[in-house]
């Protein structure tokens, strides 16, 4: 097995190697002064299995642009397999069309992927599970579901309750709350343009209960304003929490966030924060759970078994 990282995320790259128990492979990676990008192995992957971890970063094109040139030149260089370790998946939120004349972002992602020479993807927690039916290649849709209730159990809340933002994530909201012992509750919104969000109604006991707000990413947070508002003014507890997989942060997402004033904001290290100010923030590590998935494969046993512990 041999572990090689894209520059997207260095620090994860060396946590998932430290799990590991090996070392880095060595890669030559710059971009040209016109922004093209270069990559070139620095040895041999003859008949290795590769690995390759990259996640979308706030440089979503650049990141995927260099993965996809990893992932070939692995092919190219007689890899005998080709595993795309991709933590957060890039163009996951365009997985159909809602609005006429709009692509299917998701699926030339995947189709982009299967060209390129990768056999296999293990990803974390995508945006809908219906984004692994865009591959022909195996994929191991991973969740953080067991991080987070390994975290908030050692919290032994009062009268928790989760909330789900939206009625697409109810599944993963409702599957997170059985693992805490806490109950179910969703909120019905609109959007009326990117990033905007209005809380038409929140279904569920919520009142004098401490909420959890849990959600697959947290980007620019302008969601997070509208549901806190709404948790507080139907009565919910003074404690609030927001918890995602993907910590983006982009654009207006600390502003945003210091309005909103939740208790705590609990992400995974999928993505880059190192850089991000944002009060009240712990990032949980999911090299652990990549290096047992990573392990799993290696020996050609369950990644099933994993949850099932």
């Amino acid at each position: 097995m041999n572990l090689f990282a894209g520059s997207s995320h260095p620090a994860l790259a060396r946590e998932l190697a430290r799990e590991l128990k090996t070392e880095l492979g060595t890669l030559e990676l710059k971009t040209f002064s016109c922004g093209e990008q270069y990559v070139k192995f620095g040895q041999s992957v003859r008949g290795k299995d590769v690995y390759i971890l990259q996640t979308a970063s706030n440089q979503p094109d650049q990141d995927l642009m260099q993965l996809l040139l990893l992932c070939q030149a692995a092919r190219l260089s007689f890899a005998q397999s080709v595993h795309a370790v991709i933590p957060h998946f890039p163009y996951a939120r365009q997985d159909r069309v809602s609005e006429p004349r709009e692509p299917i972002s998701a699926k030339l992602v995947a189709h982009l992927l299967e060209e390129s020479g990768a056999d296999h993807v293990i990803t974390l927690d995508l945006h809908s599970t219906q984004i692994q039916g865009f591959f022909s290649i195996p994929v191991d849709a991973l969740d953080a579901r067991t991080i987070f209730a390994q975290y908030f159990t050692k919290k032994n809340l009062k009268d928790p309750v989760v909330v789900s933002p939206d009625a697409g994530g109810a599944k993963r909201a409702k599957k997170f709350a059985d693992m805490i012992g806490a109950d179910l509750a969703l909120m019905h919104k609109a959007r009326p343009r990117h990033h905007q969000a209005e809380i038409l109604e929140v279904v569920g006991e919520i009142e004098g209960r401490t909420c959890i707000v849990f959600d697959d990413m947290i980007d620019t947070a302008g969601s997070l304003i509208s549901a806190k508002q709404a948790l507080t003014e139907r009565g919910a507890a003074k404690d609030i929490f927001a918890v995602a997989t993907h910590g983006i942060f982009s654009g207006k997402a600390q502003e945003n966030l210091e309005k909103a004033g939740f208790t705590e904001i609990v992400v995974t290290d999928s993505v880059p924060t190192q850089e991000k100010k944002i009060r009240h923030l712990t990032v949980l590590p999911i090299a652990p759970m990549l290096a047992q998935v990573i392990e799993h494969i290696e020996r050609g046993e369950s990644v099933t078994d994993i949850y099932k512990k």
